[in-house]
Protein backbone atom coordinates (compact mmCIF):
# COMPACT_ATOMS: atom_id res chain seq x y z
CA UNK A 1 0.00 0.00 0.00
CA UNK A 2 2.90 2.36 0.73
CA UNK A 3 4.15 1.89 -2.84
CA UNK A 4 0.71 2.78 -4.23
CA UNK A 5 0.50 5.98 -2.17
CA UNK A 6 4.08 6.93 -3.03
CA UNK A 7 3.47 6.48 -6.75
CA UNK A 8 0.24 8.51 -6.62
CA UNK A 9 1.88 11.38 -4.73
CA UNK A 10 4.89 11.38 -7.04
CA UNK A 11 2.84 11.38 -10.25
CA UNK A 12 0.22 13.88 -8.98
CA UNK A 13 2.65 16.18 -7.19
CA UNK A 14 2.62 18.93 -9.83
CA UNK A 15 -1.19 18.90 -10.40
CA UNK A 16 -1.86 18.95 -6.65
CA UNK A 17 0.56 21.83 -6.04
CA UNK A 18 -0.95 23.78 -8.96
CA UNK A 19 -4.47 23.18 -7.65
CA UNK A 20 -3.54 24.28 -4.14
CA UNK A 21 -1.81 27.46 -5.39
CA UNK A 22 -4.74 28.45 -7.64
CA UNK A 23 -7.28 27.88 -4.85
CA UNK A 24 -5.13 29.80 -2.34
CA UNK A 25 -4.74 32.81 -4.66
CA UNK A 26 -8.43 32.76 -5.54
CA UNK A 27 -9.45 32.74 -1.86
CA UNK A 28 -6.89 35.42 -0.98
CA UNK A 29 -8.10 37.71 -3.79
CA UNK A 30 -11.74 37.46 -2.70
CA UNK A 31 -10.73 38.25 0.89
CA UNK A 32 -8.66 41.31 -0.08
CA UNK A 33 -11.05 42.84 -2.64
CA UNK A 34 -13.69 44.95 -0.77
CA UNK A 35 -17.39 44.47 -1.39
CA UNK A 36 -20.68 46.15 -0.35
CA UNK A 37 -23.31 44.64 1.92
CA UNK A 38 -27.10 44.97 1.62
CA UNK A 39 -26.98 48.28 3.58
CA UNK A 40 -24.50 49.83 1.15
CA UNK A 41 -21.68 49.66 3.66
CA UNK A 42 -18.15 48.44 2.80
CA UNK A 43 -17.70 44.76 3.59
CA UNK A 44 -14.90 42.22 3.25
CA UNK A 45 -15.48 38.51 2.67
CA UNK A 46 -14.16 36.17 5.35
CA UNK A 47 -11.80 33.29 4.53
CA UNK A 48 -14.62 30.81 5.20
CA UNK A 49 -17.03 32.51 2.78
CA UNK A 50 -14.24 32.93 0.20
CA UNK A 51 -13.27 29.24 0.38
CA UNK A 52 -16.94 28.22 0.20
CA UNK A 53 -17.50 30.38 -2.89
CA UNK A 54 -14.34 29.19 -4.68
CA UNK A 55 -15.22 25.56 -3.92
CA UNK A 56 -18.59 25.58 -5.64
CA UNK A 57 -17.44 28.03 -8.31
CA UNK A 58 -14.35 25.97 -9.14
CA UNK A 59 -16.47 22.83 -9.49
CA UNK A 60 -18.83 24.76 -11.87
CA UNK A 61 -21.85 24.19 -9.64
CA UNK A 62 -22.61 27.93 -9.56
CA UNK A 63 -24.89 28.82 -6.60
CA UNK A 64 -24.50 32.56 -7.22
CA UNK A 65 -22.84 35.48 -5.42
CA UNK A 66 -22.77 35.00 -1.64
CA UNK A 67 -23.47 36.39 0.85
CA UNK A 68 -24.08 39.70 -0.95
CA UNK A 69 -24.02 40.76 -4.59
CA UNK A 70 -20.49 41.31 -5.86
CA UNK A 71 -18.94 44.54 -6.97
CA UNK A 72 -17.40 44.86 -10.42
CA UNK A 73 -13.93 44.30 -8.97
CA UNK A 74 -15.07 41.09 -7.27
CA UNK A 75 -16.77 39.87 -10.45
CA UNK A 76 -13.63 40.60 -12.48
CA UNK A 77 -11.56 38.55 -10.02
CA UNK A 78 -14.19 35.80 -10.11
CA UNK A 79 -13.84 35.56 -13.92
CA UNK A 80 -10.09 35.08 -13.51
CA UNK A 81 -10.68 32.41 -10.85
CA UNK A 82 -13.22 30.53 -13.00
CA UNK A 83 -10.85 30.04 -15.91
CA UNK A 84 -7.88 29.34 -13.65
CA UNK A 85 -9.69 26.66 -11.58
CA UNK A 86 -11.29 24.98 -14.60
CA UNK A 87 -7.96 24.71 -16.40
CA UNK A 88 -6.29 23.47 -13.22
CA UNK A 89 -8.98 20.82 -12.68
CA UNK A 90 -8.65 19.64 -16.27
CA UNK A 91 -4.90 19.35 -15.77
CA UNK A 92 -5.34 17.43 -12.49
CA UNK A 93 -8.02 15.08 -13.84
CA UNK A 94 -5.97 14.41 -16.96
CA UNK A 95 -2.94 13.54 -14.83
CA UNK A 96 -5.08 11.25 -12.66
CA UNK A 97 -6.48 9.43 -15.72
CA UNK A 98 -2.97 9.02 -17.11
CA UNK A 99 -1.88 7.54 -13.79
CA UNK A 100 -4.80 5.09 -13.74
CA UNK A 101 -3.88 3.92 -17.25
CA UNK A 102 -0.20 3.55 -16.42
CA UNK A 103 0.85 -0.15 -16.52
CA UNK A 104 3.07 0.21 -13.45
CA UNK A 105 0.24 1.65 -11.37
CA UNK A 106 -2.11 -1.06 -12.63
CA UNK A 107 0.34 -3.73 -11.55
CA UNK A 108 0.67 -2.17 -8.11
CA UNK A 109 -3.09 -1.99 -7.66
CA UNK A 110 -3.58 -5.58 -8.84
CA UNK A 111 -0.86 -6.76 -6.50
CA UNK A 112 -2.42 -4.83 -3.61
CA UNK A 113 -5.82 -6.35 -4.38
CA UNK A 114 -4.25 -9.80 -4.74
CA UNK A 115 -2.43 -9.56 -1.41
CA UNK A 116 -5.64 -8.45 0.31
CA UNK A 117 -7.64 -11.31 -1.20
CA UNK A 118 -5.02 -13.86 -0.14
CA UNK A 119 -4.86 -12.48 3.40
CA UNK A 120 -8.64 -12.99 3.74
CA UNK A 121 -8.55 -16.70 2.82
CA UNK A 122 -9.87 -18.77 5.71
CA UNK A 123 -9.46 -22.28 4.28
CA UNK A 124 -6.39 -24.40 3.42
CA UNK A 125 -4.79 -23.60 0.06
CA UNK A 126 -1.76 -24.44 -2.08
CA UNK A 127 0.54 -21.76 -3.49
CA UNK A 128 1.14 -22.68 -7.16
CA UNK A 129 4.06 -20.94 -8.88
CA UNK A 130 3.65 -21.37 -12.63
CA UNK A 131 0.41 -21.85 -14.55
CA UNK A 132 1.60 -23.72 -17.61
CA UNK A 133 0.44 -27.16 -18.68
CA UNK A 134 1.41 -28.73 -15.35
CA UNK A 135 0.14 -25.92 -13.15
CA UNK A 136 -3.23 -25.72 -14.90
CA UNK A 137 -3.75 -29.49 -14.52
CA UNK A 138 -2.88 -29.41 -10.83
CA UNK A 139 -5.08 -26.38 -10.10
CA UNK A 140 -8.02 -27.92 -11.94
CA UNK A 141 -7.72 -31.24 -10.14
CA UNK A 142 -7.40 -29.46 -6.78
CA UNK A 143 -10.51 -27.42 -7.57
CA UNK A 144 -12.40 -30.62 -8.38
CA UNK A 145 -11.57 -31.76 -4.84
CA UNK A 146 -12.75 -28.43 -3.40
CA UNK A 147 -9.18 -27.41 -2.52
CA UNK A 148 -8.30 -23.78 -3.14
CA UNK A 149 -5.13 -22.58 -4.90
CA UNK A 150 -3.27 -19.28 -5.22
CA UNK A 151 -1.48 -18.86 -8.55
CA UNK A 152 1.56 -16.74 -9.46
CA UNK A 153 2.96 -16.69 -13.01
CA UNK A 154 5.28 -14.31 -14.80
CA UNK A 155 3.31 -14.55 -18.08
CA UNK A 156 0.22 -12.31 -18.23
CA UNK A 157 -1.38 -14.47 -20.94
CA UNK A 158 -1.34 -17.50 -18.63
CA UNK A 159 -2.82 -15.46 -15.81
CA UNK A 160 -5.57 -14.28 -18.19
CA UNK A 161 -6.17 -17.90 -19.22
CA UNK A 162 -6.84 -18.77 -15.59
CA UNK A 163 -9.51 -16.09 -15.44
CA UNK A 164 -11.53 -17.67 -18.25
CA UNK A 165 -11.06 -21.27 -17.06
CA UNK A 166 -14.31 -22.69 -15.75
CA UNK A 167 -13.10 -23.72 -12.29
CA UNK A 168 -15.36 -24.44 -9.35
CA UNK A 169 -13.50 -22.13 -6.99
CA UNK A 170 -12.32 -18.55 -7.17
CA UNK A 171 -8.52 -18.64 -7.68
CA UNK A 172 -6.53 -15.54 -6.62
CA UNK A 173 -3.89 -14.88 -9.29
CA UNK A 174 -1.00 -12.50 -9.87
CA UNK A 175 1.33 -11.80 -12.78
CA UNK A 176 4.74 -11.54 -11.13
CA UNK A 177 8.08 -13.30 -10.74
CA UNK A 178 7.51 -16.04 -8.16
CA UNK A 179 11.25 -16.29 -7.56
CA UNK A 180 11.15 -13.02 -5.58
CA UNK A 181 10.59 -13.47 -1.83
CA UNK A 182 8.30 -10.43 -1.52
CA UNK A 183 6.02 -11.89 -4.21
CA UNK A 184 5.87 -15.17 -2.30
CA UNK A 185 5.03 -13.24 0.86
CA UNK A 186 2.12 -11.45 -0.85
CA UNK A 187 1.00 -14.79 -2.30
CA UNK A 188 0.56 -16.23 1.19
CA UNK A 189 3.75 -18.18 1.84
CA UNK A 190 3.56 -17.26 5.54
CA UNK A 191 -0.23 -17.48 5.66
CA UNK A 192 -1.45 -19.82 8.40
CA UNK A 193 -3.73 -21.63 5.92
CA UNK A 194 -1.03 -22.28 3.30
CA UNK A 195 -0.37 -26.03 3.33
CA UNK A 196 2.17 -26.32 0.52
CA UNK A 197 4.16 -24.59 -2.23
CA UNK A 198 4.29 -26.03 -5.75
CA UNK A 199 7.19 -24.74 -7.89
CA UNK A 200 5.98 -25.61 -11.41
CA UNK A 201 7.52 -22.98 -13.69
CA UNK A 202 9.33 -24.01 -16.86
CA UNK A 203 12.62 -22.59 -15.56
CA UNK A 204 14.71 -24.75 -13.23
CA UNK A 205 16.41 -21.74 -11.67
CA UNK A 206 13.07 -20.13 -10.83
CA UNK A 207 11.84 -23.36 -9.25
CA UNK A 208 15.06 -23.61 -7.26
CA UNK A 209 14.66 -20.02 -6.03
CA UNK A 210 11.05 -20.66 -4.97
CA UNK A 211 12.00 -23.85 -3.12
CA UNK A 212 14.96 -22.22 -1.32
CA UNK A 213 12.92 -19.18 -0.27
CA UNK A 214 10.09 -21.38 0.98
CA UNK A 215 12.35 -23.61 3.05
CA UNK A 216 14.25 -20.64 4.53
CA UNK A 217 11.20 -18.51 5.35
CA UNK A 218 8.88 -21.33 6.49
CA UNK A 219 10.96 -24.51 7.01
CA UNK A 220 7.93 -26.62 7.98
CA UNK A 221 6.02 -25.80 4.77
CA UNK A 222 5.68 -28.64 2.25
CA UNK A 223 7.51 -27.85 -1.01
CA UNK A 224 7.06 -29.76 -4.27
CA UNK A 225 9.12 -28.80 -7.32
CA UNK A 226 9.56 -29.89 -10.90
CA UNK A 227 13.04 -30.24 -12.36
CA UNK A 228 14.46 -31.04 -15.75
CA UNK A 229 18.14 -31.20 -14.90
CA UNK A 230 20.21 -33.58 -12.81
CA UNK A 231 22.11 -30.73 -11.14
CA UNK A 232 18.89 -28.93 -10.19
CA UNK A 233 17.35 -32.16 -8.91
CA UNK A 234 20.35 -32.84 -6.68
CA UNK A 235 20.31 -29.25 -5.44
CA UNK A 236 16.59 -29.38 -4.59
CA UNK A 237 16.95 -32.66 -2.74
CA UNK A 238 19.96 -31.40 -0.78
CA UNK A 239 17.96 -28.96 1.39
CA UNK A 240 14.90 -31.11 2.04
CA UNK A 241 12.45 -30.45 -0.78
CA UNK A 242 9.55 -32.79 -0.04
CA UNK A 243 9.11 -34.00 -3.63
CA UNK A 244 11.18 -33.36 -6.76
CA UNK A 245 9.57 -34.52 -9.99
CA UNK A 246 11.81 -35.01 -13.00
CA UNK A 247 9.32 -35.91 -15.78
CA UNK A 248 11.92 -37.59 -17.98
CA UNK A 249 13.39 -39.76 -15.24
CA UNK A 250 9.92 -40.56 -13.84
CA UNK A 251 8.63 -41.66 -17.22
CA UNK A 252 11.78 -43.67 -17.91
CA UNK A 253 11.25 -45.59 -14.65
CA UNK A 254 7.60 -46.07 -15.56
CA UNK A 255 8.37 -47.28 -19.08
CA UNK A 256 11.13 -49.70 -18.15
CA UNK A 257 8.58 -51.76 -16.22
CA UNK A 258 7.06 -52.83 -19.54
CA UNK A 259 10.20 -54.81 -20.36
CA UNK A 260 10.02 -57.17 -17.38
CA UNK A 261 6.90 -56.45 -15.25
CA UNK A 262 3.89 -55.57 -17.42
CA UNK A 263 1.34 -56.15 -14.63
CA UNK A 264 3.34 -54.11 -12.16
CA UNK A 265 3.53 -51.45 -14.84
CA UNK A 266 -0.26 -51.46 -15.07
CA UNK A 267 -0.68 -51.24 -11.28
CA UNK A 268 1.67 -48.25 -11.32
CA UNK A 269 -0.43 -46.73 -14.11
CA UNK A 270 -3.71 -47.26 -12.26
CA UNK A 271 -2.45 -45.68 -9.05
CA UNK A 272 -0.91 -42.57 -10.60
CA UNK A 273 -2.85 -41.91 -13.80
CA UNK A 274 -6.53 -40.95 -13.54
CA UNK A 275 -7.00 -41.97 -17.20
CA UNK A 276 -5.49 -45.41 -16.71
CA UNK A 277 -5.57 -48.17 -19.31
CA UNK A 278 -7.82 -51.20 -18.83
CA UNK A 279 -6.48 -54.68 -18.16
CA UNK A 280 -6.98 -55.78 -21.76
CA UNK A 281 -4.18 -53.43 -22.84
CA UNK A 282 -1.49 -55.06 -20.72
CA UNK A 283 1.57 -55.88 -22.79
CA UNK A 284 2.96 -59.35 -22.71
CA UNK A 285 6.48 -59.56 -21.42
CA UNK A 286 8.70 -59.17 -24.45
CA UNK A 287 12.44 -59.13 -23.95
CA UNK A 288 14.57 -57.75 -26.72
CA UNK A 289 16.21 -54.68 -28.18
CA UNK A 290 14.79 -51.16 -27.98
CA UNK A 291 15.54 -48.19 -30.25
CA UNK A 292 15.81 -44.68 -28.82
CA UNK A 293 15.48 -41.83 -31.33
CA UNK A 294 16.88 -38.61 -29.92
CA UNK A 295 19.50 -38.43 -27.19
CA UNK A 296 18.38 -35.32 -25.38
CA UNK A 297 17.20 -35.09 -21.78
CA UNK A 298 14.48 -37.72 -22.31
CA UNK A 299 16.69 -40.03 -24.34
CA UNK A 300 19.49 -39.97 -21.76
CA UNK A 301 17.04 -40.76 -18.94
CA UNK A 302 15.70 -43.76 -20.87
CA UNK A 303 19.22 -44.82 -21.80
CA UNK A 304 20.30 -44.94 -18.15
CA UNK A 305 17.20 -46.80 -16.91
CA UNK A 306 17.23 -49.35 -19.74
CA UNK A 307 20.93 -50.07 -19.32
CA UNK A 308 20.50 -50.55 -15.56
CA UNK A 309 17.77 -53.07 -16.34
CA UNK A 310 19.99 -54.94 -18.82
CA UNK A 311 18.00 -54.04 -21.94
CA UNK A 312 19.82 -54.08 -25.29
CA UNK A 313 19.72 -50.64 -26.93
CA UNK A 314 20.22 -48.86 -30.24
CA UNK A 315 20.46 -45.05 -30.18
CA UNK A 316 19.64 -42.90 -33.22
CA UNK A 317 20.88 -39.29 -33.06
CA UNK A 318 22.44 -36.82 -35.51
CA UNK A 319 25.13 -35.57 -33.10
CA UNK A 320 28.47 -36.69 -34.63
CA UNK A 321 30.29 -36.50 -31.28
CA UNK A 322 27.80 -38.55 -29.31
CA UNK A 323 29.20 -41.38 -27.19
CA UNK A 324 26.85 -44.16 -26.06
CA UNK A 325 28.70 -46.82 -24.14
CA UNK A 326 26.87 -50.12 -24.03
CA UNK A 327 24.56 -49.29 -26.95
CA UNK A 328 24.69 -49.49 -30.74
CA UNK A 329 24.92 -46.04 -32.37
CA UNK A 330 23.24 -44.98 -35.64
CA UNK A 331 23.61 -41.45 -36.94
CA UNK A 332 20.42 -39.75 -38.13
CA UNK A 333 17.02 -38.57 -36.92
CA UNK A 334 14.93 -41.67 -37.40
CA UNK A 335 12.29 -40.22 -39.68
CA UNK A 336 13.76 -41.98 -42.75
CA UNK A 337 13.19 -45.65 -43.43
CA UNK A 338 16.88 -46.14 -44.37
CA UNK A 339 17.98 -44.96 -40.91
CA UNK A 340 15.50 -47.22 -39.16
CA UNK A 341 16.59 -50.20 -41.28
CA UNK A 342 20.20 -49.46 -40.37
CA UNK A 343 19.08 -49.65 -36.72
CA UNK A 344 17.48 -53.05 -37.52
CA UNK A 345 13.96 -51.92 -36.64
CA UNK A 346 12.57 -55.18 -38.07
CA UNK A 347 14.03 -57.15 -35.16
CA UNK A 348 13.45 -54.60 -32.39
CA UNK A 349 10.86 -54.96 -29.64
CA UNK A 350 10.09 -51.27 -29.13
CA UNK A 351 10.96 -47.80 -30.34
CA UNK A 352 10.98 -44.47 -28.53
CA UNK A 353 10.48 -41.27 -30.54
CA UNK A 354 11.93 -38.83 -28.01
CA UNK A 355 13.11 -35.76 -29.93
CA UNK A 356 12.00 -32.23 -29.04
CA UNK A 357 10.03 -31.91 -32.32
CA UNK A 358 6.48 -33.30 -32.35
CA UNK A 359 6.32 -33.65 -36.14
CA UNK A 360 9.53 -35.68 -36.19
CA UNK A 361 8.30 -37.91 -33.37
CA UNK A 362 5.05 -38.72 -35.18
CA UNK A 363 6.92 -39.37 -38.40
CA UNK A 364 9.31 -41.76 -36.61
CA UNK A 365 6.60 -44.00 -35.16
CA UNK A 366 4.55 -44.00 -38.38
CA UNK A 367 7.57 -45.06 -40.45
CA UNK A 368 8.71 -47.60 -37.87
CA UNK A 369 5.25 -49.15 -37.65
CA UNK A 370 5.21 -49.70 -41.40
CA UNK A 371 8.51 -51.54 -41.17
CA UNK A 372 7.57 -53.53 -38.05
CA UNK A 373 3.84 -53.59 -37.13
CA UNK A 374 4.55 -55.49 -33.88
CA UNK A 375 6.68 -52.71 -32.39
CA UNK A 376 5.82 -51.20 -29.01
CA UNK A 377 5.72 -47.48 -29.82
CA UNK A 378 6.50 -44.69 -27.36
CA UNK A 379 6.21 -41.07 -28.50
CA UNK A 380 7.09 -37.85 -26.72
CA UNK A 381 4.56 -35.00 -26.91
CA UNK A 382 6.19 -31.60 -26.45
CA UNK A 383 3.24 -29.24 -27.03
CA UNK A 384 -0.10 -29.80 -25.30
CA UNK A 385 -1.91 -28.23 -28.27
CA UNK A 386 -0.93 -31.27 -30.35
CA UNK A 387 -2.90 -33.59 -28.06
CA UNK A 388 -5.60 -34.56 -30.61
CA UNK A 389 -2.96 -35.55 -33.16
CA UNK A 390 -1.11 -37.76 -30.68
CA UNK A 391 -4.34 -39.39 -29.55
CA UNK A 392 -5.03 -40.32 -33.18
CA UNK A 393 -1.51 -41.70 -33.67
CA UNK A 394 -2.47 -44.92 -31.82
CA UNK A 395 0.92 -45.02 -30.14
CA UNK A 396 1.12 -47.46 -27.24
CA UNK A 397 2.49 -44.79 -24.88
CA UNK A 398 2.43 -41.00 -25.15
CA UNK A 399 4.95 -39.22 -22.94
CA UNK A 400 3.58 -35.77 -21.95
CA UNK A 401 5.73 -34.08 -19.27
CA UNK A 402 2.94 -31.88 -17.91
CA UNK A 403 0.62 -34.79 -17.28
CA UNK A 404 3.36 -36.89 -15.68
CA UNK A 405 4.30 -34.14 -13.23
CA UNK A 406 0.70 -33.35 -12.31
CA UNK A 407 -0.07 -37.04 -11.71
CA UNK A 408 2.95 -37.47 -9.44
CA UNK A 409 2.15 -34.31 -7.51
CA UNK A 410 -1.50 -35.22 -7.02
CA UNK A 411 -0.48 -38.69 -5.85
CA UNK A 412 1.88 -37.15 -3.28
CA UNK A 413 -0.73 -34.67 -2.04
CA UNK A 414 -3.51 -37.24 -1.88
CA UNK A 415 -1.42 -39.64 0.14
CA UNK A 416 2.27 -39.49 1.10
CA UNK A 417 2.04 -43.27 1.61
CA UNK A 418 1.46 -43.94 -2.09
CA UNK A 419 5.10 -43.38 -3.20
CA UNK A 420 6.19 -45.63 -0.31
CA UNK A 421 3.83 -48.36 -1.51
CA UNK A 422 5.06 -48.14 -5.12
CA UNK A 423 8.71 -48.23 -4.03
CA UNK A 424 8.10 -51.31 -1.84
CA UNK A 425 6.11 -53.02 -4.56
CA UNK A 426 8.88 -52.62 -7.13
CA UNK A 427 11.64 -53.59 -4.70
CA UNK A 428 10.10 -56.60 -2.95
CA UNK A 429 7.40 -58.13 -5.13
CA UNK A 430 7.21 -59.77 -8.53
CA UNK A 431 4.85 -59.53 -11.48
CA UNK A 432 2.70 -62.43 -10.23
CA UNK A 433 1.97 -60.52 -7.01
CA UNK A 434 1.12 -57.44 -9.09
CA UNK A 435 -1.20 -59.50 -11.30
CA UNK A 436 -3.16 -60.69 -8.24
CA UNK A 437 -3.41 -57.13 -6.95
CA UNK A 438 -4.53 -55.88 -10.34
CA UNK A 439 -7.35 -58.43 -10.43
CA UNK A 440 -8.55 -57.27 -7.00
CA UNK A 441 -8.42 -53.63 -8.07
CA UNK A 442 -10.29 -54.43 -11.27
CA UNK A 443 -13.09 -56.19 -9.38
CA UNK A 444 -13.55 -53.11 -7.22
CA UNK A 445 -13.49 -50.30 -9.82
CA UNK A 446 -13.76 -51.92 -13.26
CA UNK A 447 -12.88 -49.33 -15.88
CA UNK A 448 -13.74 -46.37 -13.64
CA UNK A 449 -11.15 -44.01 -12.19
CA UNK A 450 -9.19 -45.49 -9.30
CA UNK A 451 -8.61 -43.13 -6.39
CA UNK A 452 -6.27 -43.53 -3.42
CA UNK A 453 -6.20 -42.01 0.06
CA UNK A 454 -4.58 -42.57 3.43
CA UNK A 455 -5.86 -42.51 6.99
CA UNK A 456 -3.87 -41.92 10.17
CA UNK A 457 -5.43 -43.02 13.46
CA UNK A 458 -5.28 -39.77 15.42
CA UNK A 459 -7.55 -37.23 17.09
CA UNK A 460 -7.45 -34.87 14.10
CA UNK A 461 -8.33 -37.35 11.33
CA UNK A 462 -10.26 -40.09 13.14
CA UNK A 463 -11.91 -38.66 16.29
CA UNK A 464 -14.69 -41.28 16.28
CA UNK A 465 -12.23 -44.18 16.42
CA UNK A 466 -10.57 -42.85 19.58
CA UNK A 467 -13.77 -42.42 21.60
CA UNK A 468 -14.13 -44.79 24.59
CA UNK A 469 -15.94 -47.96 23.48
CA UNK A 470 -17.04 -51.32 24.79
CA UNK A 471 -13.64 -52.93 24.36
CA UNK A 472 -14.30 -54.38 20.90
CA UNK A 473 -11.00 -54.33 18.98
CA UNK A 474 -10.83 -52.02 15.98
CA UNK A 475 -9.99 -53.91 12.78
CA UNK A 476 -9.45 -52.93 9.16
CA UNK A 477 -12.70 -54.68 8.27
CA UNK A 478 -14.67 -52.12 10.29
CA UNK A 479 -13.24 -49.22 8.30
CA UNK A 480 -14.19 -50.79 4.96
CA UNK A 481 -17.84 -51.40 5.92
CA UNK A 482 -20.62 -49.36 4.34
CA UNK A 483 -21.92 -46.89 7.00
CA UNK A 484 -25.46 -47.30 5.61
CA UNK A 485 -25.45 -51.09 5.62
CA UNK A 486 -22.79 -52.76 7.73
CA UNK A 487 -23.08 -56.11 5.97
CA UNK A 488 -21.86 -54.54 2.73
CA UNK A 489 -18.26 -53.56 1.95
CA UNK A 490 -17.24 -50.24 0.46
CA UNK A 491 -15.71 -50.33 -3.06
CA UNK A 492 -12.12 -50.15 -1.82
CA UNK A 493 -9.21 -52.33 -0.76
CA UNK A 494 -6.38 -51.83 1.76
CA UNK A 495 -3.01 -51.50 0.05
CA UNK A 496 -0.67 -50.94 2.97
CA UNK A 497 -0.52 -50.62 6.75
CA UNK A 498 2.35 -48.83 8.50
CA UNK A 499 3.07 -48.84 12.22
CA UNK A 500 6.25 -46.96 12.98
CA UNK A 501 8.92 -48.49 10.75
CA UNK A 502 6.98 -51.72 10.15
CA UNK A 503 5.15 -51.89 6.80
CA UNK A 504 2.59 -54.54 5.84
CA UNK A 505 1.62 -54.82 2.17
CA UNK A 506 -1.98 -55.90 1.48
CA UNK A 507 -2.76 -56.60 5.15
CA UNK A 508 -5.61 -58.85 6.24
CA UNK A 509 -8.98 -57.40 7.15
CA UNK A 510 -8.76 -58.74 10.73
CA UNK A 511 -5.63 -56.70 11.51
CA UNK A 512 -6.18 -54.80 14.77
CA UNK A 513 -5.41 -51.09 14.60
CA UNK A 514 -3.69 -48.88 17.16
CA UNK A 515 -3.32 -45.10 17.56
CA UNK A 516 -0.83 -43.50 15.12
CA UNK A 517 -1.24 -46.37 12.61
CA UNK A 518 -1.33 -45.31 8.94
CA UNK A 519 -3.43 -47.10 6.31
CA UNK A 520 -3.36 -46.66 2.53
CA UNK A 521 -6.59 -47.39 0.63
CA UNK A 522 -7.51 -47.45 -3.03
CA UNK A 523 -10.92 -47.65 -4.66
CA UNK A 524 -13.69 -45.41 -5.89
CA UNK A 525 -13.84 -41.80 -4.68
CA UNK A 526 -17.29 -42.44 -3.24
CA UNK A 527 -15.77 -44.98 -0.84
CA UNK A 528 -13.55 -42.29 0.65
CA UNK A 529 -16.53 -39.98 1.17
CA UNK A 530 -18.50 -42.77 2.89
CA UNK A 531 -15.51 -43.69 5.04
CA UNK A 532 -15.35 -40.15 6.39
CA UNK A 533 -18.64 -40.82 8.21
CA UNK A 534 -17.10 -43.79 9.99
CA UNK A 535 -13.95 -41.90 10.96
CA UNK A 536 -15.62 -38.77 12.32
CA UNK A 537 -19.12 -39.76 13.46
CA UNK A 538 -19.10 -41.80 16.66
CA UNK A 539 -22.70 -43.00 16.14
CA UNK A 540 -21.87 -44.42 12.71
CA UNK A 541 -18.72 -46.06 14.03
CA UNK A 542 -20.54 -47.73 16.93
CA UNK A 543 -23.22 -48.99 14.53
CA UNK A 544 -20.51 -50.63 12.37
CA UNK A 545 -18.83 -52.10 15.47
CA UNK A 546 -21.87 -53.45 17.28
CA UNK A 547 -24.73 -53.44 14.77
CA UNK A 548 -26.79 -51.19 17.04
CA UNK A 549 -27.63 -47.58 16.31
CA UNK A 550 -26.83 -45.22 19.17
CA UNK A 551 -27.36 -41.53 19.63
CA UNK A 552 -25.71 -39.42 22.29
CA UNK A 553 -28.32 -36.69 22.47
CA UNK A 554 -29.99 -35.90 25.82
CA UNK A 555 -33.37 -37.14 24.58
CA UNK A 556 -31.96 -40.47 23.37
CA UNK A 557 -30.20 -41.08 26.70
CA UNK A 558 -33.43 -40.43 28.59
CA UNK A 559 -35.34 -42.82 26.33
CA UNK A 560 -32.72 -45.54 26.80
CA UNK A 561 -32.98 -45.22 30.58
CA UNK A 562 -36.73 -45.89 30.41
CA UNK A 563 -36.37 -48.96 28.23
CA UNK A 564 -37.27 -52.20 30.12
CA UNK A 565 -34.28 -54.36 30.97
Amino acid sequence: MNNVIYLMLRRLRAPLITLIVVYALSVLGLVLIPGIDDQGQPWRMSFFHAFYFVSFMGSTIGFGEVPYAFTDAQRLWTLVCIYATVITWLYAIGSLLALLQDPAFGRLMRRRSFAGEVSRITEPFFLVCGYGVTGSRVVRRLAEREIRSVVVDIDQEKVDALEIDSLRLRIPRLCADAALPDVLHDAGLRHSQCIGVLALTNQDQANLAVAIASKLLVPSRMVISRSEGDVTTANLESFGTDLVVDPFRAYAQYLVLTTHSPYMHLVYDWLLNPRHRNMATVHRRREGRWIICGFGRFGRALYGEFLDDGVELTVIDDDPGLQCEGAQRVRGIGTEAVTLREACVETAVGIVAGTDNDADNLSIIMTARELNPRLITVVRQNLSANGPVFESSKADFVMEPGRIISNRIMAQMKSPLLPVFIERMQARHDDVWAHVLLNRMSRVVGDRELDSWSVRICEEQTPALLMPGDGTPLTLRTLTKDPRERERQLPCIVLMHRRGEAVDMLPGELLELEPEDEILFCGLAEAQREMEWTLKNVNVFQYLQTGQEHSHTVLSRLLRRREPR
